[in-house]
């Protein structure tokens, strides 16, 4: 009997194990189709590089190729930066203390008379003295500068520039003005000197200048000194505007901003 009832309680528990089993069976199932359903949302990241891949393929525009420059370029970009160049130098020397406060080229007191100014230097006043002719010196040089321009540009015209390439592809900075200077600079002098006489005069330099020689020169067993100041101060004159020339070239050479034509950017722009 205890038997039967055994089998029958075994019977009756079945079917809620397969309940169980169902359920869980549908839970497990739910779970997996939700867990699968997921992935699906990566599919609009494809699309994305399949663009990208796309764009990138697209070839970059290329640039036009730069025609090489000529010898008659060249040659008319020089002269234009040497006559630019000359222009702005010129203007600078003439400005007032264009020369006697601008340290690169301002005159000093003649090297033959250095004894004279040590000398003097020494006495009272005589230090004044020596640098009042040396500031006189200087103003002439100024007066004289406008006189330069159109010796100058004269000279730029006269230039044979047949090594024009080499000149305005050199890594020198100031490569036409050494050459300017080389072919011109005793020309310059030449030119340039009635305009010195002049302003020596007209400034009071010749005269400040003999008297302080003529004070040295009564001093007890002193070697007489020269009064002539034309030569060294027209020298001086055109080795100073030299001077500003190359710099000005410098600049046309190395700064865009100062290529101010097209010619002078198609000439040294390149570069």
């Amino acid at each position: 009997m205890k038997n039967v009832l055994l089998a029958l309680a075994l019977l009756g528990a079945v079917p809620a194990l397969a309940q169980t089993t169902k359920k869980a069976t549908t839970t497990k199932k739910t779970t997996v189709v939700k867990k699968a359903a997921t992935p699906a949302k990566a599919t609009p990241a494809k699309k994305a590089t399949t663009t990208t891949k796309a764009a990138a393929t697209t070839p970059a525009p290329v640039a036009a190729p730069v025609a090489p420059l000529t010898e008659a370029e060249a040659s008319t970009g020089l002269r234009e930066a040497l006559t630019t160049g000359v222009t702005k130098a010129v203007a600078f020397a003439s400005e007032p203390d264009g020369f006697n406060l601008n340290d690169d080229i301002r005159i000093p007191f003649p090297p033959d008379a250095q004894l004279v100014a040590t000398t003097l230097g020494s006495l009272p006043l005589g230090k004044q003295a020596v640098e009042q002719v040396t500031n006189l010196l200087n103003r002439a040089a100024e007066a004289a500068a406008p006189a330069a321009k159109d010796i100058f540009l004269n000279a730029v015209q006269q230039l044979t520039l047949t090594d024009a390439l080499t000149l305005v592809t050199s890594g020198s900075k100031d490569a036409a003005t050494v050459l300017l200077r080389k072919n011109s600079e005793a020309a310059l002098n030449a030119a340039l000197r009635p305009s010195i006489v002049q302003s020596l005069d007209q400034v009071g330099a010749n005269a400040a200048y003999s008297k302080l020689i003529e004070r040295y020169n009564k001093i007890p067993l002193m070697t007489p000194a020269k009064t002539n100041l034309t030569d060294y101060v027209t020298a001086q004159t055109v080795d100073g505007l030299f001077v500003l020339l190359a710099q000005q070239e410098a600049k046309i050479r190395q700064n865009p901003a100062a290529q101010s034509t097209a010619i002078l950017k198609r000439v040294f722009g390149s570069k």
